[in-house]
């Protein structure tokens, strides 16, 4: 059984500060160095730099309900207040809105991939704390 100490030292051997920022700018959340995606959103086995394991990853459809959530957050306050102050015609608010929605969302699902990745990498989810790799 652990040890709360153990458990601390766990905590402290891969932070989750600085790992959720480098998984938020892509790179490998272990050295900060090597990319973390191949393409657009394809994790890879493991960073070419540092050689750390990346194939645990299980993001699965968590960043698209993330940035769904996000992007419909910012942007209904912005209808509202479009619709509300400037009334524009109704087919060039859906289009300013529709390149608003997709522009943020292709911007943030590549970035809450790799916080989603980072963040098991640092919690030691699904295989990332196990050494045998």
């Amino acid at each position: 059984m652990k040890t709360r100490t153990s458990d601390l030292a766990l905590d402290d051997d891969r932070p989750l500060g600085p790992a959720l920022l480098r998984g938020w700018r892509r790179v490998c959340p272990a050295c900060g160095a090597g990319p973390m995606l191949r393409g657009y959103l394809v994790v890879r086995d493991a960073c070419p730099v540092c050689d750390e394991a990346l194939h645990h990853q299980r993001a699965d459809d968590g960043p698209a309900w993330l940035t769904i959530l996000i992007v419909g957050k910012l942007m209904a306050p912005v209808l509202m207040l479009a619709h509300a102050r400037l009334d524009p015609d109704p087919l060039v608010l859906a289009t300013l809105l529709s390149i608003g929605v997709v522009g943020l969302s292709l911007w943030l699902l590549p970035r809450l991939k790799g916080a989603m990745v980072a963040l098991q990498w640092s919690r030691r989810m699904h295989g990332f704390g196990d050494e045998t790799g």
